[in-house]
């Protein structure tokens, strides 16, 4: 068994109470389908700051923003990426690429 970063990206935000609490059930459900693997259960992301190799700061990120993790423990990095596949995320045109970790000290 393995540790994996599901890390989401894109999505969108819920813009009347109702659909905030459709979209909060939609992760409570994906969190209760994938149960005791999950590790940590992750945050959402906010506002981001980019350091470049010569030490300079901008605003924001390059590329897509990353809006959030979970780490699952997984037998494989397939299986992790079978979990990810129910991701809320996905239903709002955002995407999950899976990581596996590795310890090193």
């Amino acid at each position: 068994m393995a540790d994996y970063v599901l890390l989401y990206t894109g999505g969108s935000v819920p813009e009347s109470e109702e659909e905030q609490a459709r979209v909060m059930q939609a992760w409570t459900d994906f969190y209760q389908a994938i149960g005791e693997a999950i590790k940590d259960g992750g945050n959402p992301f906010g506002p981001a700051k980019t350091v470049a190799a010569d030490g300079s700061v901008s605003d924001g990120v390059s590329g897509a923003p990353h809006t959030g993790y979970t780490i699952v423990t997984a037998d494989s990095l397939d299986a992790a990426t079978e979990m990810a596949k129910g991701a809320p995320v996905l239903t709002s045109a955002g995407s999950v690429t899976v990581y596996e970790t590795f310890e090193v000290m």
